[in-house]
């Protein structure tokens, strides 16, 4: 904050000037003595604000630092890389097109503020395409050698056997005494191109992560596409490395995960990764979830025993929306300060702001940080409010620095008083009168034994597909939470029933609503929380998220509160009724006409079951889930 009055610009000047002073002074006091002295921390940031926009020296700010990878170095500073992209919305070449650089490495002494040094790679590296994508940077101190892992887009023919094909991505690596480089490449993938077929089918070989310790030194990679993989790194005496295909274990199922990061505390390694789409602007609902192992290589398995590589899926929310302007925050790095305090860097997307200018449709994924706390020996960032939009205390960049960060707990949304009359355990022959369809004609349907059975539709809510019927009541105002339990007959593991799902929806019209379901997506099964508003408000109308396991039988929970002039609504899974996993939020304004409405829908041949729908007041908040 800026003030106007001069006896208070006056008083901050002569503080600054005898701040100053005092360590011009104990900087030649350190010279006098032969010791290097740090700035005192009063003159280093007390906080932050996301986002952390680095300085260009005399060219703005690095507005896009996506798939972030950070170290501190051995000279004292911290540095970030990241994703082949644009600096801004003005860095264009002479013929008006993007400048996109390979690598950009940014570098802070207090973790927050930061200033663009260079890029890593002028050309990508020659055994890769001219024009590929240099991705997801991983920075590495082996000994006092730094290595710079990087995914590349597309290699050439003689590296992956394949022609004109631009799929065909692999891993390299590339090493420097100095952590801004010059980086001497390591001249061939680390991992080769991984074939997922004949022709121009790979496996996505993509986000390189490595992790050195008492086990022996592991490299991390893969992405949606065949999954995460892990492999034993090898360290020649000369510093060339070795990533023997024999030892590759698969750490993730297929086509649910990618941005592998794994950390170690107290006896477990955690594995960090992100899902769903990182790039969709205001509706990009990408999130970290994590999974914990006693052993590097797995299996990883999430806070309600579902193990990562489950068609099933498990993961437990480590950093999804929270209902500020932030959306889409993964694909993160983690470290911990001077203070013993853990953090993460990420991208998000300011859902108010998500376009370069000029753009549209390209997604800006600025750099963020966030504390990471742990609960009952799981992390969530800001002990579960997830991404910050207010001013933070700073970490503990430096020896010597302390930081005035101090959890803070989310609560859980809690059921209390059940509105009977929009809740039903669906034990008559017949439907309520509360109920009506959309579209009832091609539904089918039928009540007994205390559960509604509805056939999966070959039809769908998606976009420009509105051809699924919705079972659906009114929704009581102000705030509430709906719960359904829900079984689909899909089977819990194989390919493919894509894209049979059943579940919640809170529906407004055929193009704005809310919606909640277990979901068959390729191998997986997975809980989808997905969010659609009309085409005029967004170049891409329809975003997801994922939240916890789904089970045989399912619970889901969709929490409504009114927060402003917008209704936020958070996602809940069960695989059990019982333990709760918490999802992330979306933003929408449905009005008071939107209804509750249960859907089956995505391809025909199965069955959903619904057991009942039971509508809640919210009794309050909770620090712990159930």
């Amino acid at each position: 904050m800026h003030s106007s009055h001069p006896g208070l610009d006056g008083t901050r000047g002569t503080r600054r000037r005898f701040l100053l002073t005092l360590l011009a002074a104990m900087l030649l006091l350190g010279a006098l003595l032969g010791q290097a002295v740090r700035p005192p921390s009063v003159l280093a940031a007390d906080t932050y604000d996301n986002p952390l926009l680095a300085a260009v020296p005399g060219d703005g700010v690095v507005e896009s630092c996506a798939d972030p990878s950070t170290i501190h170095a051995l000279d004292g500073f911290w540095y970030t890389y990241c994703t082949t992209d644009p600096l801004n919305a003005e860095d264009r070449n002479e013929g008006g097109g993007f400048n996109f650089h390979k690598i950009p490495t940014l570098r802070s002494e207090d973790l927050v503020t930061w200033t663009y040094v260079n890029d890593a790679f002028t050309t990508v590296p020659d055994w890769g395409e001219p024009t590929a994508g240099m991705w997801a940077p991983e920075i590495k101190l082996i000994g006092d050698t730094y290595y710079l892992f990087y995914g590349i887009t597309d290699v050439k023919e003689e590296v992956s056997g394949q022609p004109d094909c631009d799929g065909d991505n692999a891993i390299g690596y590339a090493t420097s005494d100095s952590p801004t480089g010059p980086w001497d490449d390591s001249g061939a993938p680390l991992i080769a191109p991984r074939r997922g077929g004949d022709g121009c089918n790979f496996f996505w070989t993509f986000d390189p992560e490595v992790l050195i310790d008492e086990t022996g030194a592991h490299i991390y990679f893969g992405s949606y596409y065949g999954g995460v993989f892990a492999r034993d790194l090898v360290v020649a005496e000369d510093g060339t490395l070795a990533a023997p295909e024999a030892t590759t274990t698969q750490i993730t199922i297929a086509n649910r995960y990618e941005g592998a990061e794994v950390a170690h505390r107290d006896g477990f390694y955690y594995l960090f990764v992100s899902a769903t789409d990182c790039c969709r602007g205001p509706l990009t609902g990408y999130s970290v979830f994590v999974g914990r192992s006693t052993s590097p290589t797995g299996p990883f398995v999430d806070q309600v025993g579902a193990s990562l590589l489950d068609s099933r899926v498990g993961g437990t929310p480590v950093l999804s929306m929270n209902g500020n302007r932030w959306v889409g925050p993964g694909h993160n790095s983690v470290l911990v300060d001077f203070a013993g305090q853990w953090w993460t860097t990420y991208h998000a997307v300011d859902r108010f702001d998500p376009y370069f200018a000029g753009a549209p449709g390209f997604t800006k994924r600025p750099l963020m940080i966030d504390p990471v706390d742990w609960v009952d020996g799981w992390p969530q960032v800001r002990g579960g409010l997830w991404a910050s939009d207010e001013p933070m205390p700073a970490p503990a960049a430096q020896p010597g620095d302390t930081t005035a960060y101090t959890p803070s707990y989310a609560a859980w949304d809690v059921p209390g008083a059940t509105i009977g009359q929009l809740s039903d355990e669906f034990s008559s022959r017949n439907l309520h009168k509360r109920w009506s369809w959309v579209r009832e004609s091609g539904a089918e349907w039928e009540l007994g034994g205390g559960e509604l059975t509805f056939e999966t539709q070959n039809a769908d809510l998606f976009e420009g597909s509105n051809d699924a019927s919705v079972l659906t009541e009114a929704t009581p105002s102000g705030d509430y939470i709906v719960e359904t339990k829900v079984r689909l007959s899909v089977p819990p593991d194989g390919c493919c029933f894509n894209y049979r799902q059943a579940g919640l929806v809170v529906y407004a019209d055929d193009d704005r609503y809310v919606k909640l379901v277990h979901a068959s997506i390729w191998e997986t099964r997975q809980t989808e929380f997905a969010k659609e508003v009309p085409p005029a408000q967004a170049l891409r109308p329809y975003g997801n998220t994922v939240v916890g396991p789904p089970a045989e039988w399912t619970w889901l929970r969709i929490a409504k509160r009114v927060v402003g002039d917008e209704e936020h609504y958070r996602a809940y899974t069960s695989d059990d009724g019982i333990s709760w996993v918490r999802g992330g939020v979306w933003t929408h304004i449905l009005g008071s006409g939107a209804r509750i409405g249960l859907v089956s829908m995505g391809g025909d041949g199965f069955t959903a079951e619904f057991d009942y729908v039971k509508v809640y007041r919210p009794r309050g908040w909770s620090a712990a889930g159930g």
